[in-house]
């Protein structure tokens, strides 16, 4: 995806704020650690000295002594991290903090662009604050079994909803488990209120967490941009056409509620065109709706129902509305 300018530089501005907070945030440590053990400083002091020895004589081609101001540094660091050990600091107290360690917040790794420079992208232009508080509070670490009901089989699963969830959980954490070895996609369907976007925000939560681009759209949002980017065609349209080239590029998209769209003949089209050049690219999608599959093939076009049911996991959930319990149990 490419940037404009103004939106390029407004990527930038927050590295550089970044690397800023970090230093601050450095150097305010140093001068607490520094305050409350003198002797660290003196250390540091003493480091820096035989560092300009050392190089001293290496230029001087006097190798002894570049070898003995060498072990002379590694036993002073050694009694620096001792000193921060017997204060109660961890050994790594000095060292910088970094949003995102593997780039040190510079966006780029040896000229490449960062996992998280690349997401920062698909943030930009599709202005994903909502999914990112989202995942925040609704990710496996949250994921509550108690709504499920253990006490009744649901016939189209065989299963109680509780064994049901557990089975689609599983499959859900493989997906995951194997993102990056295996291609798959997934539907999520069931009843309004049954998880089903929360476990798209697990699964996402988990993949952004491991370095991967993630594009959550609703269906609105989705055919929003497929429209505007179809129809568009104009100096304006420059956002529609990077958001598009997003939908088809990145490395996970969800699709969430399917089918509360306003269909027509456009909008199968679009979403055929969507889910085949991924597939056609290995790249994965996750769908949820809360059409049945009968529904799902009424709907939609016998191409799109072929390809959903031929190259994705179908996975069912079933169960109460879980957020009318929440409502009547608050």
């Amino acid at each position: 995806m490419g940037l404009k300018n103004i939106q390029y530089n407004k990527i930038i501005r927050e590295y550089d704020s970044r690397q800023l907070r970090s230093r601050h945030l450095l150097e305010e440590k140093f001068r607490a650690v520094y305050k409350e053990i003198p002797e660290y400083e003196d250390l540091d002091k003493e480091i820096s000295s035989r560092y300009a020895e050392c190089a001293k004589s290496a230029v001087l081609g006097q190798e002894d002594i570049v070898r003995e101001q060498k072990q002379r540094i590694k036993a002073l660091n050694i009694h620096k991290k001792q000193l921060l050990w017997e204060h109660g600091y961890p050994d790594d107290y000095l060292t910088p903090e970094y949003v995102c360690p593997d780039c040190r917040d510079t966006g780029y790794i040896g000229g490449v662009k960062c996992h998280c420079f690349k997401q920062a992208v698909v943030d930009l232009l599709y202005a994903q604050s909502n999914i990112k508080a989202a995942i925040e509070s609704e990710n496996f670490s949250t994921f509550c079994y108690d709504y499920y009901s253990d006490n009744y089989v649901e016939e189209s699963t065989g299963l109680t909803p509780y064994a049901n969830i557990q089975k689609v959980t599983a499959c859900c954490r493989r997906f995951i488990n194997s993102f990056d070895a295996q291609y798959n996609n997934m539907l999520l369907y069931g009843n309004t209120g049954v998880g089903k976007t929360f476990l798209t925000y697990c699964i996402a939560r988990e993949l952004l967490d491991s370095a991967h681009t993630v594009i959550y759209l609703t269906s609105f949002q989705l055919f929003d941009i497929l429209e505007k980017n179809k129809f568009s065609k104009n100096a304006d349209n420059y956002e529609a056409e990077e958001q598009f080239s997003g939908i088809l590029h990145c490395d996970l998209l969800i699709i969430d509620d399917l089918g509360t769209e306003l269909n027509n003949a456009f909008i199968s089209s679009q979403l055929y065109l969507c889910i085949n050049e991924r597939h056609l690219s290995r790249r994965s999608t996750i769908i949820s709706t809360n059409l049945s599959l009968d529904d799902l093939n009424n709907q939609y076009s016998e191409r799109i129902f072929s390809r959903i049911t031929s190259d994705y996991t179908l996975l069912k959930i079933v169960g109460e509305d879980i957020r009318l319990k929440k409502a009547f149990s608050s």
